[in-house]
C-alpha cells in the first residue's frame, strides 16, 4: 500500500501488517490532480507542488497531522 508521508509529502510503500494508521481523502476529481506518476517522477520538469490539486494534498496532510496521523491516502496519487 502506498501512503503519503504527511510531513514530507512524499510517497512510501508499506506491506502487510506494517501499514500504519492513515487519513483518507474522499473527493471529486478535477483538472490538475496530482497523479502517482507526478509524485514519483524524477525528471527536473516534474513539479507536483505546481499542480492545482496539490492544495488537496497539503490540506489532507495538515489535517492528518492535527489528528495525530503521520500518513494519508489519496486515490489520485496513491494508486
Amino acid at each position: 500500500m502506498r501512503l503519503i508521508n504527511a510531513r514530507t509529502k512524499t510517497l512510501d510503500e508499506f506491506f502487510d501488517s506494517a501499514t500504519p494508521r492513515y487519513a483518507i481523502l474522499s473527493h471529486t476529481w478535477g483538472d490538475g490532480e496530482v497523479r502517482f506518476q507526478d509524485m514519483t517522477a524524477t525528471a527536473a520538469s516534474s513539479n507536483p507542488q505546481g499542480l492545482p490539486g496539490f492544495s488537496k494534498i497539503e490540506e489532507t496532510c495538515r489535517l492528518a497531522l492535527e489528528q495525530g496521523l503521520e500518513w494519508a491516502w489519496i486515490d489520485t496519487c496513491c494508486i
